[in-house]
C-alpha cells in the first residue's frame, strides 16, 4: 500500500514539473525559453575538435532534446529559435563564445536544433505513451537524425564536398556519441515526464 502511495505521489510530482512551465504567463514562458537557449549556449562551449572534419563535437544536442521534452513543441522550438536568432544578432553564445549569422559548415545543425526540439516536444505532449523510456529513446533518435540531416545539408552546401565526403564528415563521426546523448536524454525525460494525463489526476484515477 505504501509503495502504491509513493508511486502515486511521485507521479503527482512529475505532473507538477511538467505542467509548471505550461501554466506560466507568456512573458515567463519566453523567459524560460531564454534560459534553455542560454543553457544551449553553455553546452556549445563543451567543444571537442575531431580529426578529418571541421565540425566539432559539442554538448548542445543533449540540451536541445531536453528543451523540447520539458517545454513542449512550441516553446521548446522557440528556445532553440532564440538561441540561433539571438546568436545571429550578436549574442556570443555559439561555440567558442562566437556570434554572427551562421554560414559555415555547422550552420545546418543549428537549424536542425529548432526542428528537433519542436518535434520532440510536440510528440511528448501529444502522446502519453511516448513518455516511456523506449518510446522516448526512439523519439530522441529521430530528433538526432533530423539534426544530422540538416547538418549534412548545410555542410554540403557550404563546403562543396560530395555526398560521400559529406556523410563521412558531417554524420558518421557523431553517430556513437549522439546516440549516447539521445539515450541519456531519454532516460532523464522519461523519468520526469508524467505517465498519465492531468485529467486522470483530476478524475481521481491516480
Amino acid at each position: 500500500m505504501n509503495v502504491l502511495r509513493l508511486s502515486a505521489d511521485f507521479e503527482r510530482y512529475r505532473l507538477v514539473w511538467y505542467t509548471w512551465p505550461r501554466d506560466l504567463s507568456w512573458p515567463m514562458k519566453i523567459g524560460l525559453a531564454l534560459v534553455l537557449a542560454a543553457l544551449t549556449g553553455l553546452a556549445a562551449q563543451v567543444r571537442i575538435p575531431l580529426p578529418h572534419t571541421p565540425v566539432p563535437m559539442t554538448g548542445q544536442v543533449f540540451v536541445v532534446l531536453l528543451s523540447g521534452a520539458w517545454l513542449g513543441g512550441a516553446w521548446g522550438g522557440l528556445s532553440q529559435s532564440l538561441y540561433v536568432g539571438l546568436g545571429a544578432l550578436g549574442v556570443p553564445w555559439f561555440s567558442r563564445w562566437s556570434a554572427g549569422i551562421p554560414d559555415g559548415p555547422t550552420a545546418g545543425y543549428l537549424m536542425g536544433f529548432i526542428v528537433a526540439a519542436s518535434l520532440v516536444g510536440w510528440a511528448s505532449d501529444r502522446f502519453v505513451w511516448m513518455r516511456f523510456f523506449v518510446a522516448q529513446a526512439a523519439l530522441m533518435m529521430v530528433g538526432v537524425q533530423l539534426i544530422w540531416t540538416f547538418g549534412a545539408v548545410g555542410f554540403y552546401l557550404t563546403t562543396g564536398f560530395g555526398f560521400a565526403a559529406t556523410v563521412q564528415q558531417a554524420i558518421l563521426p557523431f553517430v556513437v556519441i549522439d546516440t549516447a546523448k539521445a539515450i541519456a536524454a531519454a532516460a532523464l525525460s522519461s523519468a520526469l515526464l508524467p505517465k498519465r494525463s492531468s485529467e486522470a489526476f483530476s478524475n481521481g484515477r491516480c
